[in-house]
């Protein structure tokens, strides 16, 4: 609120009792907003982004009431990005072999002022 974002992306790692669950998850609020519409069409483009670039498996965007969803929906467009899962031992070595290699992991988002919010 302070830094009058347009948009918010909270990102987070998922965990399974079933070893082998895999994909990245895109989360937007399940209550409508004047930001509704863009956050939605926004957690689209980013779903598929992740899939091509960097050949992500997709769970799909879904609707969900987490807190940080819920506590800045009047903002802006919100998203919650779930990257995968730390209980899969395969996902697991492949973010901490990138992490090493990279010295972190960045994901960059490129919009046109136009496109969005």
């Amino acid at each position: 609120k302070v830094l009058k974002a347009d948009l918010f992306v909270s990102l987070h790692c998922n965990h399974s009792d079933y070893p082998n669950a895999r994909g990245i998850e895109v989360y937007v609020a399940d209550a409508e907003s004047k930001y509704s519409d863009d956050a939605t069409w926004f957690a689209f483009q980013v779903q598929a982004a992740l899939n091509k670039e960097l050949g992500y498996e997709s769970r799909g965007v879904k609707f969900a009431n987490f807190q940080v969803l819920r506590e800045t929906i009047d903002d802006f467009a919100s998203l919650l990005l779930e990257l995968g899962f730390l209980s899969n031992e395969n996902y697991e070595r492949t973010i901490f072999r990138v992490n090493k290699e990279l010295k972190g992991y960045y994901v960059t988002i490129h919009l046109r002022s136009d496109s969005v919010v």
